[in-house]
């Protein structure tokens, strides 16, 4: 048996894993975490005692060590099964917060905040976003001054958009350490504890999809940080967040064709089963093409994302093939989710059939993480120059 082929049985057996996971922990809940606009914490808990947090992490950080698509499994499997504020929470916190202190953090970082993220105890977010600086990073006003005295950065300003808002424990914040110099040159990350004074985690924010995800505003006033909680190097954050960010938009496309997939599975069971003209839906040649060229579309972004995730696994990965993951992926997820909801007519509109909820979680996927626009930029700067 070759590797490759060793590797893929393991990762049906632990999606199958996952499976029986959602099913046992969150399936009977989740409905009711939707209504309530948060996932507890103790499913955090149960994540991190079942192994699904932070798997990729080395061992000595208390991880699996397991190769990439272990950790990418879990965020398309929840993704397929239409649980997607879990999907979405666990990945900011796993693949994105738990790589950024990995590859850029200090020993003393790393040692305190990693082994925490693997067992559930705490919960990580990142504030990039502002109310006023969205895709553009460069726009960022939030700063952080040193106190010459003592030392001490004072971190000063407000961020939007933080998931895992409210269920936070700490938080990489981005704020302006050098205010000559445009942000790209004089941005600095800091890891900031949940009930360091001065930090306020703001309202829960209302969506219209993604509802048990906690998304909130945050509020920084006068919060002193010293020098430890710089994560990687002074001004030079904002290497640190393009160097992650393939990752973060590899792992949106997988939770896209996840969710695609889920998607398709639902319409495809329901249109066997719904009679029209007395015969199933399935039957009619409208219905049967519509699922051929979704099941296409879905496919073909599938097999580039694998192309991605292994040259993501070899850090070759560049920001433009991931941004070109990214805009397919979540525009494909948006047409096939609308494209699905349209076959289960009226039904589809209902907010107790599944499909309506894939539809409205699906929105968002073409804007966080960098908007369709954004990535068109990216794409054509590189195909056509600057």
């Amino acid at each position: 048996m070759t590797h490759s082929v060793a590797i893929e049985e393991e990762i049906t057996l632990f999606k199958k894993t996952i499976e029986a996971f959602a099913k046992k922990e969150i399936e009977p809940y989740y409905s009711q975490w939707e209504e309530d606009g948060i996932i507890p914490r103790s499913l955090w808990k149960k994540l991190g005692e079942a192994g699904f947090l932070c798997v990729d992490l080395p061992e000595q950080y208390g991880g699996l060590g397991a190769p990439l698509h272990f950790a990418m499994s879990i965020v398309d499997e929840f993704s397929r099964l239409g649980f997607s504020s879990v999907s979405g929470n666990l990945a900011v916190h796993s693949n994105i917060v738990a790589h950024y202190i990995l590859n850029a953090g200090s020993e003393e970082q790393k040692t305190h905040y990693l082994p925490k993220m693997v067992s559930g105890d705490f919960i990580g977010a990142i504030a990039m976003t502002e109310p006023g600086a969205g895709s553009d990073l460069q726009g960022i006003k939030t700063t952080a001054v040193k106190n010459t005295s003592t030392g001490e950065y004072v971190i000063n300003g407000s961020k939007t958009f933080i998931s895992n808002g409210q269920n936070f424990d700490f938080v990489i914040v981005v704020a302006k350490t050098n205010q000559a110099l445009p942000a790209s040159k004089g941005t600095t990350l800091f890891i900031v504890d949940g009930d360091s004074k001065g930090l306020t985690k703001g309202k829960k924010l209302k969506k219209i999809g993604l509802h048990s995800a906690d998304t909130s505003e945050l509020f920084l006033e006068e919060v002193r940080a010293d020098h430890r909680q710089i994560l990687g190097e002074l001004d030079n954050g904002f290497i640190t967040l393009m160097r992650e960010l393939p990752r973060e938009r590899t792992t949106l496309a997988v939770g896209a064709c996840g969710a695609m997939e889920g998607a398709l599975e639902l319409t495809i069971q329901y249109i066997h089963e719904r009679e029209v003209f007395g015969k199933p839906l399935s039957q009619l040649q409208v219905i049967r093409h519509k699922i051929a060229e979704m099941t296409t579309e879905a496919k073909v972004n599938r097999a580039y994302v694998n192309q991605c995730l292994a040259l993501l696994e070899r850090n070759q990965l560049s920001t433009v093939d991931a941004s070109i993951a990214k805009l397919s992926t979540t525009e494909a997820q948006g047409r096939i989710a609308d494209g699905c909801l349209q076959l289960f007519g009226g039904y589809g509109y209902m907010e107790e059939y599944p499909i309506s909820r894939a539809f409205t979680d699906a929105r968002v996927q073409r804007i966080y993480g960098g908007t369709s626009e954004i990535m068109k930029e990216i794409i054509s700067k590189d195909v056509l120059g600057k």
